[in-house]
């Protein structure tokens, strides 16, 4: 399955991370699924990491509450889910992996290990067994 992503949101993922150096950045993405079963991002939204911390992140309940409603709104599913990791690789750490619920979403990490290229990769997890995602980003800035 392959993730399409506009470029300019993922700027906005990046921007976010980037922004909140040293603690994780966390959000929602929200879109569709085309006819050849590719999920196509049509919304990011950037939500609160309420645990404040450079190593793990808690989404805000109320947040995430308001971009689903919106998402509804919109036509659109929740596709996923991402956050940063701050100093190190964009894979999932065990954390990730042990609170990864749903395998039917997409995790996307975004490395900042180095600031001038930061790393996006997506995964699927299922019972800790993780399969990387393959993400297309297309369009303007």
């Amino acid at each position: 399955m392959l993730i399409i992503l506009q470029k300019q949101d993922y700027k906005k993922i990046v921007r976010q991370a980037l922004e909140q150096l040293p603690v994780e950045a966390c959000g929602l993405l929200g879109g569709t699924i085309d006819e050849n079963g590719n999920s196509v991002v049509k919304g990011i939204y950037p939500l609160t990491n309420m645990d404040n911390s450079p190593e793990h992140f808690s989404m805000d309940p109320k947040e995430q509450f308001a971009a689903v409603k919106d998402m509804r709104k919109q036509g659109w599913s929740m596709l996923g889910n991402y956050h940063s990791h701050p100093v190190s690789p964009a894979r999932p750490s065990a954390e990730d992996k042990r609170l990864a619920f749903d395998p039917k979403v997409s995790y996307f990490i975004i490395s900042l290990l180095e600031r001038e290229q930061p790393v996006l990769k997506s995964f699927r997890i299922q019972q800790g067994l993780v399969a990387e995602e393959e993400i297309k980003i297309i369009g303007e800035e």
